[in-house]
């Protein structure tokens, strides 16, 4: 399969942190990709590896299934932390010094500012602009050039449910209309859950799983809880009878999202193994619940 965007084994060590440590992802094109992570988990420090703003320190970068990395680059546009914009300038004005860099047209500015509803400002300063308008600019600005690919780190963080509706529904639109790839990061999982079409799950630094949205959808429906007084040994048990997909270990819980439909099974193996089960039950865990099993309490 090919990947518009694919990192392999790809890590970033500063002197006092290993931010990201061998991280692989894979994200194909049309894909809505969200990245999720608590504050420090190595979102942007593997989005500005993947821009070329900072170096691995190991590992490989693919774009385009080309590793000419500086020329496949053009083709990405992004918005990382908040848009650099001069304040005492118009939305048209900003647009117009930054197609500088791109050989950007007239048109292309008007058709892009319409894009993300800003074509009715006028002469107001971006000094004047709410903050869902200055994110709505900086949209704009990251789509000179008429990038295939966008990468934007928590586009939506600070905005009120309004302005965070119209820039989902801007997303959407540039993914389903113009075929854009996104690679986007937010704390907001739910709404991250309404566009998004795969993710990318990091904790200090590692990439604890890559899901697509189907298959997100499948494990949240239910999983078996299993409590014993060895879950360790239940792992090795279980995974040797091969009744241990997909799991996690959260404390004193074994939490099965694979083989849930045979608790008679799984409670007579674990038995016969000597371990004690103190109980096993059936969740039906939420969206939020899965991504914080996987990130740890």
């Amino acid at each position: 399969m090919e990947y518009v965007i694919e990192t392999n084994n790809i890590s970033k060590k500063f002197p006092n942190k290993l931010a990201v440590d061998k991280v692989s992802i894979h994200v194909q094109k049309g894909d809505i990709y969200g990245l999720i992570g608590r504050n420090g988990a190595g979102k942007t420090t593997l989005m500005k590896m993947i821009l070329g703003t900072l170096f691995p320190s190991e590992g490989e970068i693919t774009l385009f299934g080309e590793k000419n990395l500086n020329e496949q680059r053009k083709r990405i546009g992004s918005l990382i932390e908040s848009p650099g914009l001069y304040r005492g300038c118009t939305a048209y004005e900003n647009m117009k010094r930054f197609s500088l860099l791109y050989g950007g047209t007239d048109e292309e500015i008007k058709e892009l500012l319409e894009y993300v509803g800003l074509a009715d400002t006028g002469k107001m300063k971006v000094g004047h602009f709410s903050l869902g308008m200055k994110q709505r600019l900086g949209l704009a600005l990251s789509l000179l050039g008429n990038p295939e690919v966008l990468v934007l780190d928590e586009p939506v963080n600070g905005l009120d449910p309004s302005g965070i509706k119209e820039f989902r529904d801007i997303i959407l639109k540039l993914n389903q209309e113009k075929g854009v790839t996104f690679i986007i990061s937010s704390h907001l999982l739910d709404e991250l859950g309404k566009i998004a079409t795969h993710y990318g799950i990091l904790s200090d630094g590692l990439l604890v799983d890559e899901i697509s949205s189907h298959d997100l959808q499948e494990r949240c429906k239910t999983c078996l809880i299993i409590e014993a007084d060895n879950l360790e040994k239940a792992q090795e048990v279980l995974t040797k009878e091969k009744l241990l997909g997909n799991y996690v270990i959260n404390q004193d819980k074994l939490l099965m999202y694979d083989h849930f439909d045979k608790p008679y099974l799984v409670n007579e193996v674990l038995v016969k193994a000597g371990i004690k089960v103190n109980s096993i039950s059936f969740s039906n865990n939420g969206f939020e619940d899965y991504f914080i099993e996987r990130l740890g309490k």
